[in-house]
């Protein structure tokens, strides 16, 4: 088929974080036959569409048009694409390409979302080779090269497939590698849009134990009916440091924000634990961290960034099985800038999905 017309929200300051994206046109990287043309059903919101709208990871190179959790209809498929058709249902997660080359040790051992030689966000990023610059999924359209396109198993909706490919396997990447499975205790720090996926896959993984941990005490319910085992209030609950001092195997913080209180956070991890870093301030900076905490307790303190396209598909195939349900709450994606605004001020429970009108019109 001919290339579709491409249209989306297009943020084209750092105003437009404050619901002032416009909607028009943009041109898509230049096809080649590596990539596949998606007509966009669904695409979730995620924090980092904020980050990026408002220029807070540096400067956003503009229009961009934002969106990391697409989920389609393939429409167009590249002839050097095998695992793809046209007609599939696929999904677009925070990774449009990586170098591929095969000396490339990252990327021949599985670990592509860590490619130093040429990764290319969804959105956002200018491709090499004067290819052009990449669109995200507020949009009618996507192309992606066919390495980061991922089919979606039967069993699960769209609306809950999209958030789980950035959000949810943001999560599920550093609990799978980290043993989050039968035996263990695990910590989730920022039971939100990330958060809530972490206790979901925590309990998928056959954790022992799940606590999910944030400021207020008002989410409690809402976690133990994720299926957390205990929740934390850490502005409300009394001596909630000392209570739970040593107790966790594992630790996953979603939080974005260098006032967090990270030193008490390390301290609930027992001897050799394990604290994995997800979230990711606007300039980067975390709070500061006293040696003799990880010195006296022999814990590891690391980061993990998104996930491989094998990660996703063995995530989406999980979810599938274990009949995983995210908290969704759909939004019509003409309603777009209301719905980053909402976002914004906190209001999503958990995750918001915008829902294309124009999908199955063209």
């Amino acid at each position: 088929m001919a290339s579709p017309r491409f249209q989306g929200w297009l943020g084209k300051t750092p105003e437009s974080v404050n619901g002032k994206m416009e909607w028009g046109d943009f041109e898509p990287k230049k096809w080649t036959e590596d990539d596949v043309d998606i007509e966009i059903s669904h695409c979730g919101i995620c924090g980092s569409d904020l980050h990026m709208l408002k220029s807070g990871w540096g400067e956003t190179p503009y229009p961009c048009c934002v969106g990391h959790e697409i989920v389609g209809k393939a429409v167009k498929v590249g002839n050097n694409v095998k695992h793809v058709k046209v007609g599939d249902r696929v999904g677009v997660g925070a990774q449009a390409r990586s170098c591929l080359k095969p000396d490339c040790v990252d990327c021949s051992n599985g670990l592509e979302n860590y490619c130093g030689n040429g990764t290319v966000n969804t959105y956002g990023s200018i491709y090499p080779d004067d290819e052009g610059k990449s669109y995200g999924g507020y949009a009618d359209y996507n192309r992606t090269n066919g390495h980061f396109v991922i089919p979606i198993p039967e069993g699960i909706s769209s609306a809950d497939a999209a958030p789980m490919l950035c959000g949810g396997i943001t999560v599920f990447s550093p609990l799978h590698k980290n043993g989050a499975g039968p035996g263990k205790k695990v910590g989730i720090v920022g039971v939100g849009g990330l958060g809530h996926f972490g206790v979901l896959f925590a309990k998928a993984l056959g954790a022992d134990r799940v606590v999910g941990i944030s400021r207020k005490a008002d989410k409690r319910e809402d976690v133990l009916k994720l299926g957390a085992d205990e929740y934390i209030a850490t502005d409300d609950d009394k001596d909630w440091v000392q209570k739970n001092r040593r107790s966790l195997d594992l630790i996953i913080c979603t939080v974005s924000s260098e006032k967090m209180p990270l030193q008490s956070y390390l301290m609930m991890l027992k001897t050799e634990g394990t604290f994995i870093q997800v979230g990711a301030p606007d300039g980067g900076n975390l709070p500061n961290i006293n040696a003799f905490t990880l010195l006296g307790n022999g814990i590891k303190v690391g980061g993990s960034g998104i996930g491989s396209p094998a990660e996703i598909k063995y995530m989406l195939n999980l979810a599938a099985e274990k009949k995983i349900k995210p908290w969704v709450q759909e939004r019509p994606l003409k309603d777009a800038n209301q719905a980053i605004v909402d976002m914004a001020d906190g209001k999503a429970r958990y995750r918001y999905v915008l829902v294309n009108e124009n999908y199955g019109k063209h």
